[in-house]
């Protein structure tokens, strides 16, 4: 059944090659990407043409994830052109590198907020319409950093991915009575196929960085070269994306709660299963296991 779907952070990476994977499964994919008219031009200029050659529903949709009006508007602009929102998979994301204490506060906000708050923002213009139907899906894109091993040098990021997921666990427990399913995505490392590193954002106090460097010379460039050692040669990005487009296809109530895309295997899945497990466990505590499965 063809569903219709907000990808978050479309643009490029993990996001553009979802769209394009839930496209090519029949589904009507809104592409949510900032700037459509200015720097991101080309990728929407790249995303017509994909949808025209292709023969596929899917479009950009001007959406800035960290400002509300922009969202409200997004959504109120699906639900114009549909009678539903199904899926919303919150991809929106950025990576940073440099040591922790080179970070300003408001640096750290930042990548907390296009990591965790944009995710709220969302929520907030989403829910009322999935609560009311009694329906829907979010996918929740994480990463296996939450509770995997985590390289030195990208601190904000992993605290962000890990509030996310926190907030992502909770929200899955709140929403079942209203028949909203959830699935978190894990992906692992990808040095290559994406532009995580390319991307990356860097420390604005460089007298840290400088006094790091007298110690820790060149990790910072180390790190992405040691991870990128580790995984084989055959990792693949856009096997997130075909996970993502696999877990929407599957029926409401049978869809796996965690999917994890790990080519360096950095022990998150391990992590994941048993903290799952306990959570499940303490439920059955609570006299609340219906709140692990939505309401069908």
């Amino acid at each position: 059944m063809t569903k219709n779907i907000i990808v978050t952070g479309a643009s490029s990476g993990f996001g553009a090659m979802a769209v394009r994977a839930l496209a090519d499964a029949g589904h009507r994919v809104y592409a949510g990407i900032r700037e459509t008219t200015g720097r991101n031009a080309t990728a929407v200029a790249d995303l017509e043409e994909y949808a025209a050659g292709n023969n596929v529903a899917v479009r950009a949709l001007e959406l800035d994830v960290s400002r509300q009006e922009s969202v409200d508007a997004a959504v109120r602009e699906v639900l114009g052109e549909v009678d539903a929102i199904d899926v919303v998979v919150h991809n929106a994301g950025h990576m940073v590198l440099g040591p922790a204490e080179a970070f300003t506060p408001e640096e750290l906000v930042a990548v907390y907020d296009v990591n965790v708050l944009s995710t709220q923002r969302v929520n907030r213009a989403v829910l009322p319409h999935m609560r009311a139907r009694r329906d829907g899906l979010l996918v929740w894109v994480g990463s296996s950093s939450t509770r995997g091993g985590t390289p030195p040098y990208l601190a904000p990021y992993f605290a962000a991915k890990a509030a996310e997921d926190s907030l992502a666990v909770s929200y899955a427990a709140e929403l079942t009575r209203f028949g909203i399913d959830t699935t978190i995505v894990v992906p692992g490392s990808f040095t290559t196929g994406t532009n995580h590193f390319a991307r990356a954002g860097h420390p604005a106090d460089t007298e840290i960085v400088d006094a790091y460097e007298t110690r820790y010379a060149g990790l910072i460039d180390q790190v992405g070269t040691r991870l990128a050692k580790l995984a084989p040669s055959n990792a693949d990005p856009t096997e997130v994306a075909r996970q993502i487009a696999r877990v929407v296809d599957l029926p409401k109530g049978s869809r796996p709660f965690r999917v994890h895309i790990d080519p360096v295997n950095d022990g998150a899945e391990e992590a994941d299963i048993l903290g799952d497990q306990l959570r499940e466990r303490f439920y059955e505590r609570l006299e609340l296991t219906d709140l692990l499965t939505p309401e069908l």
